[in-house]
């Protein structure tokens, strides 16, 4: 135990470091699943804070927010509460990349989530640094704060965001820091490090806000919201949110005399000092990085995006960097719109500790430390959907390991949340993992309009999903398919009045009588112009209309999906002993052995995806595990 006196606040089932968008998604989840659960922030004032861009989706990420909320979580239904402009984005491309993305009133998003977790039964929420995580044979014990207070616990969830020994770069100025000059985390570095695990840095960085009223916006591209407004939680289809008032957000270019400040100081970034010793996101890299790596172009795309309706800090999205302070001021002038702005925070980096997730199962629990869970940034993600989805899945897992039950595994066939996973614990990362589409090999299926559909029966199931979300659910599903079959059973026939009606439409005139599904697959048409042969049409809810034209329209490619699905599972379906031993299998290649060993999968379909393991080790541990099925093997 720690040198610090320590005194027992109380026995929990479920304790939870950290109060970010992980933190908060585990802590609901074990609570709403009956268990007793504690959940620590470093600061009551940092709860889901927006440290980084206030907005909640995007590509890919909206997905992980939509399979959250379709689970059970609380991110969908907090940003439909406190948002301030909703965009679908990608609507000129096909359904797969439909994503989402909404501005956050970021005040308000805390303070909203705040409420929740006071008002959540079975969940206390309090103020702590945590400085020892205790572990006694092999089994977690609690979490020790710097008060001395001792949370007993059955398990831990560790999702402690950037905090862990965060450190500030603006140029040569450095300092201890947790995000947006907050405390850090200190102490639990170390205490981790004395566990046995081998902490790696991470970095990450955040652009300026400047006062909206130094800004000229009359010569930006202004972005306007949705008319027509999409809600993120499934809980909220078919709520009215027209007269929800959004803000505008605006686009302009960063100039040639903007790259110009840029390279003349390059030598004095904190990236490029050599201070920093972490590997920055490669999808979202600092405005040195752009110059340096695109060294060709002219310009890049800044996005100026309002924080909040009370206050007038605005975002200055592409802009992100660790240059000095002075040298940041002169560039922004430079950038089209933002030659008298004033800076009311800098832009900074922030470096932080993190663990290597392969020593983790696909459960998010630790393979040597049982009733361990870790969630978010420390496991080398980036983002608050990432995190927020990794929360949920090790909040539900620790409930279940305290449940006596099997632990919830999603797999790539079945949700983003699976892919994200199945990357951080089989191939680890060595820069901060960002969620995209082109990371799922089956994203025809996991689409973001149906996340409710492929996963809150699991939901349910677990004991996640309200009685009232799961009652629309079942609606919204029995619709789907209703109007799914409707469409097929209509008949239209190759009549002149029917084929005078198609040319009219821009299509080819019908030879033989076809369904109305069949007809609305022909691109040029869609569920409106069919309209006319289909007098009888009943009401159907747009969300519910939408689902089924996709559905329509892409079946042949969702059943070529469906069979590739089926080929992937086989390899799932052959389970992997955690303590098999590589070493003495003959045949398989010594890097395989080694990657095997330390990763230790729980299939062969995880076995396959490991960086080293190649298709000829693959087809040796198939040779294996079947001759162990016929016996042949000692």
């Amino acid at each position: 135990m720690h040198k610090i006196p320590s005194f027992l606040v109380d026995k929990f089932d479920v304790v939870v470091v950290g109060a970010g968008h992980a933190g908060t998604e585990a802590a609901l989840a074990a609570a709403r699943m009956n268990c007793k659960t504690a959940l620590l922030t470093i600061s009551l004032d940092s709860i889901v804070s927006m440290d980084c861009n206030p907005n909640i989706g995007g590509t890919g990420k909206g997905h992980l927010a939509r399979e959250v909320d379709a689970l059970g979580g609380e991110i969908a239904k907090n940003i439909d509460r406190t948002f301030i402009q909703s965009r679908m984005l990608n609507l000129s491309k096909g359904p797969a990349v439909h994503s989402l993305r909404v501005q956050a009133d970021k005040r308000a998003y805390h303070q909203e989530m705040k409420k929740v977790l006071e008002n959540q039964e079975n969940l206390l929420l309090t103020q702590g640094e945590a400085v020892e995580l205790v572990v006694e044979e092999g089994q977690v014990k609690g979490v020790l704060t710097d008060t001395g207070a001792f949370y007993q616990a059955k398990t831990v969830v560790l999702a402690t965001g950037t905090y862990l020994r965060g450190r500030i770069y603006m140029g040569e100025v450095n300092f201890p820091s947790g995000p947006n000059m907050r405390k850090p985390a200190n102490a639990f570095s170390k205490s981790l490090e004395d566990l046995g695990f081998d902490l790696m840095r991470m970095k990450t960085g955040t652009p300026a806000r400047v006062h909206r009223d130094s800004i000229d916006f009359s010569g930006m591209e202004v972005q306007e919201g949705d008319q027509e407004i999409v809600p993120f939680s499934f809980e909220n289809i078919g709520e009215d949110f027209s007269d929800h008032d959004q803000v505008k957000c605006y686009l302009t270019y960063t100039t040639p005399e903007c790259h110009a400040i840029i390279e003349e100081n390059l030598h004095r970034s904190a990236m490029y000092l050599g201070d920093i010793e972490g590997q920055g996101p490669r999808y979202c890299p600092s405005i040195e990085d752009k110059v340096v790596r695109f060294s060709g172009r002219d310009s890049h795309q800044v996005f100026l995006e309002p924080e909040g309706l009370t206050t007038k800090e605005i975002y200055v999205q592409g802009i992100s960097s660790s240059l000095p302070v002075e040298v940041q001021m002169a560039l922004y002038k430079k950038i089209e719109g933002l030659e008298n702005c004033v800076f009311m925070r800098p832009a900074y980096a922030i470096e932080y500790d993190a663990i290597d997730a392969r020593v983790l199962d696909l459960s998010l629990e630790h393979m040597e430390i049982g009733g361990l869970f870790c969630a978010g940034q420390i496991n080398g993600s980036s983002g608050y959907e990432e995190a927020a989805a990794q929360g949920i899945m090790a909040g539900i897992n620790a409930a279940r390991k305290v449940q006596k039950k099997d632990p919830l595994i999603l797999d790539r066939s079945q949700a983003y949340i699976g892919v994200l996973i199945d990357d951080l614990v089989t191939k680890g990362t060595r820069e901060p993992y960002r969620m995209m589409t082109s990371r799922a090999e089956y994203r025809l299926t996991l689409r973001q309009d149906n996340a409710d559909l492929r996963l809150t029966q699991i939901g349910w199931d677990i004991g996640l999903v309200s009685r009232d979300r799961y009652a629309g659910y079942l609606f919204r599903k029995e619709g789907i398919e209703k109007e799914s079959q409707r469409l097929k059973a209509i008949q239209v026939n190759p009549t002149p009045e029917n084929n005078e009606k198609l040319e009219a439409l821009g299509s080819t005139p019908l030879k033989n009588a076809i369904s109305l599904a069949e007809l609305l697959r022909r691109p040029e048409l869609d569920y409106d112009k069919v309209a006319i042969f289909d007098p009888d049409r009943p009401q159907v809810r747009r969300d519910i209309r939408d689902n089924v034209v996709t559905q329509i329209k892409y079946e042949g490619y969702i059943e070529k999906q469906e069979r590739q699905i089926s080929q992937f599972k086989k390899l799932e379906e052959k389970p992997l002993d955690r303590d098999l031993d590589y070493m003495a299998i003959e045949g398989l290649r010594n890097e395989a052995k080694e990657k095997l060993t330390k990763i230790r999968p729980s299939s062969l379909g995880q076995a396959s995806r490991i960086t080293g393991v190649s298709p000829a080790d693959i087809n040796v541990l198939l040779i294996y595990l079947e001759q162990k099925r016929r016996g042949k093997l000692k």
